[in-house]
């Protein structure tokens, strides 16, 4: 198996590693859009699932970097209270994982994530007219769902950053608390996520090794998204992240349309 083995042409590469940059910027706090795009545009190069398979470990990677750059920063109740629903939906997505039309997932993400933006908008408009907007306190049942979903969309296509805002962003805690808590959040989950991957035989020799030679630039871009993120102010940094999850939703979309449109 061992002889068998070749490391992927420069071809590979000059995809490879503007998918790993987008990824890792994302990894330092800048934006769900910015990761959704790494499993796509690396499928330029591999198959979907093996290119989901070679970005676990990097992520897995640039979760140990973002907890560091983090880890004094963070909010233990939307934590807590977002993972057991995130657990059960790794759980369901493993169990149907051969059954589950991952671009229909995609296709309901990305709807809910654009109406919960556009919410968002009407709400702003509403305070220039002088409304006043309070945080949104939390609410168990609703944590559950979405992040069961979160849970559920991350396993199966790599699209759990948006139920994880659409929760998280309406209680309008300090944007670096936010951000450690999403950090911690897919911490937790893409560790968790090693076991079924295995399980389900997406992660071998060949792709870890090839992930290996990522990780260096993997690191390099998450550092470099925690630096440009420090300094942006909250004004600033919440209609940022808003823009980044409407992004993130157009692209789900936009995924979701072309593949099941392209099989029907």
């Amino acid at each position: 198996m061992l002889a068998d083995f070749h490391f992927p042409d420069l071809q590979f590469y000059a995809i490879a590693i503007p998918a790993v940059l987008l990824v890792g910027l994302s990894k330092g706090g800048m934006g769900e859009a910015l990761s959704l795009m790494g499993v796509p545009l690396l499928s330029l190069a591999v198959p979907p699932v093996q290119a989901a398979a070679l970005l676990l470990p990097i992520l897995i990677a640039m979760d140990m970097v973002s907890l560091w750059m983090w880890r004094q920063h963070g909010d233990r109740r939307t934590l807590t209270i977002l993972l057991p629903g995130a657990l059960a939906g790794i759980a369901i997505g493993w169990a149907t994982s051969a059954f589950v039309p991952r671009d229909a997932l995609r296709l309901i993400i990305g709807l809910i994530t654009v109406l919960f933006v556009l919410r968002y908008v009407h709400m702003s408009w509403r305070m220039r007219s002088g409304a006043v907007i309070a945080a949104r306190p939390h609410k168990p049942m609703l944590a559950h769902l979405l992040g069961a979903l979160a849970g559920y969309g991350s396993f199966v296509a790599h699209a759990g950053g948006p139920p994880f805002q659409i929760y998280a962003l309406p209680l309008k805690l300090p944007p670096r608390d936010y951000i450690g808590t999403i950090v911690r959040f897919f911490a937790i989950l893409n560790a968790v996520k090693l076991v079924p991957y295995f399980a389900l035989g997406q992660l071998d020799f060949s792709n870890l090794s090839i992930s290996l030679t990522l990780f260096p630039l993997a690191m390099l871009a998450t550092v470099a998204g925690a630096f440009i993120v420090r300094r942006i102010q909250p004004q600033i940094f919440y209609p940022f992240m808003y823009l980044m999850a409407f992004l993130a939703g157009l692209k789900l979309i936009y995924d979701g349309i072309t593949v099941l449109a392209g099989g029907a």
